[in-house]
């Protein structure tokens, strides 16, 4: 393991905390397994964690709403924090497509980071109707691409291109932790 790689890891840190954001499709699973692995820290898929009324609206096709991700952002808020007082680093994927949802996040764990997976709306389009989802549907894309904002300057946020590998993907976090 490289210096580098050593201090992002948390190895000569204190305890940090990454959420992979984007849309759906944009490749947060994929990269956040890869960076938790690379950084040796613990990974969670934000997915998981939503209620099962959240589950059961996405499954029908319909998009939630910010009443219905509040108690789901809370829950990864949680997760965050229980990291900390563990003293354990990790990545935490969750969709944080609105600035209010990322503050959220951040008023549970201060020294959160956020790696957002910037892609075009016809680049994960064609992701999404080419993969098969447990609840999310290809038609709540255009409903994600509408409640997305983008992540401003000031915000914790290391932005990614979403059309290169997830390789590259990990290889951009890994330097902008390091600097």
């Amino acid at each position: 393991m490289s210096e580098a790689e050593r201090e992002s890891s948390g190895a000569a840190q204190r305890p940090q905390a990454l959420v992979v954001m984007g849309v759906s499709g944009s490749g947060k699973s994929t990269v956040a397994e890869l960076l938790a692995k690379r950084l040796g820290w613990m990974m969670a898929e934000g997915d998981r964690l939503h209620p099962p009324e959240n589950v059961e609206k996405m499954r029908q096709g319909v998009p939630l709403t910010d009443a219905d991700r509040w108690p789901w952002l809370d829950r990864i808020g949680e997760l965050l924090k229980a990291w900390a007082a563990e003293g354990r680093s990790g990545v935490v994927t969750c969709s944080a497509l609105r600035r209010a949802y990322r503050e959220r996040l951040v008023a549970a764990r201060p020294d959160l980071r956020f790696v957002y997976l910037k892609g075009s709306e016809a680049l994960i389009a064609a992701r999404v109707s080419a993969r098969h989802h447990e609840y999310m549907p290809a038609s709540l894309l255009k409903s994600q691409f509408d409640t997305l904002e983008e992540p401003l300057p000031g915000e914790p946020v290391i932005a990614i291109d979403a059309g290169g590998t997830p390789e590259a993907a990990v290889e951009d976090v890994v330097k902008a932790l390091a600097s």
